[in-house]
């Protein structure tokens, strides 16, 4: 029978077997994903959804089947797994979340996108989905959508790290707003426990342009003056 946990520790032990599983720090059962620059995906999820969550021991080891399958980068296992978790489990938005994931890894962009709008469709404002929703989007070129759903991910979970790298990649790279970018890369630096060498890096050379132009800037005005 489902009940909510009414104590903390059962909830970490489900936080701590899915971060086992991924290797990685801010994950949680019944998760979503994360994208980055690169093809490189992590799961990852702010810590306060797991909170609430309401699972049942079935739930937390069909899951973390599902996982494990996702992570031995047997994506057949990991569909089926994932499929059959969602049938059985409908309330739960994380794991339309992770089956989108794992279509969008096949290319599958289209059924991707239909799993993130059934976790939309039980929980809109999904940090998770709303951020891999903003993965998907940006892929297609739709980059004003994509930052929409990026800062929807970020209003219901601010300190969402991933979410500010992603965001910061776009306004950097697709939007040309370097001086917006420059502030969610700080953020993401502060965010995690230790700092990202190559968003360190980005930092630098946006602090450099940044600099640059608002120079530029400065003797426009003066030679207007």
């Amino acid at each position: 029978m489902w009940r909510r946990y009414s104590s903390l520790r059962r909830v970490r032990r489900v936080i701590a077997i899915a971060r086992s599983a991924l290797g990685i720090g801010a994950a949680a059962l019944l998760a979503s994903a994360c994208g980055t620059s690169g093809p490189v995906q992590q799961l990852e999820l702010p810590e306060e959804e797991a909170l609430a969550m309401i699972v049942s021991p079935a739930a937390e080891a069909d899951f973390a089947a599902a996982l494990e399958a996702m992570t031995s980068d047997d994506p057949v296992e990991a569909e089926l797994r994932l499929e059959q978790f969602v049938l059985e489990y409908p309330q739960f938005p994380g794991g339309f979340v992770n089956l989108a994931i794992v279509y969008g890894r096949d290319g599958r962009h289209e059924d991707a996108r239909a799993a993130l709008d059934q976790a939309l469709e039980l929980e809109p404002m999904h940090a998770s989905a709303n951020h891999q929703l903003g993965i998907l989007l940006r892929e297609q070129g739709e980059f004003a959508e994509a930052e929409q759903a990026y800062l929807r991910a970020l209003d219901s979970a601010p300190e969402f790290a991933l979410a500010h790298r992603n965001l910061g990649i776009l306004l950097d790279l697709y939007l040309q707003r370097p001086s917006e970018a420059l502030q969610h890369y700080r953020h993401y630096q502060e965010l995690i426990a230790e700092p990202d060498a190559i968003v360190e890096r980005w930092i630098i050379d946006l602090e450099r342009r940044v600099g640059t132009a608002d120079d530029a800037a400065r003797l426009a005005q003066g030679d207007d003056a």
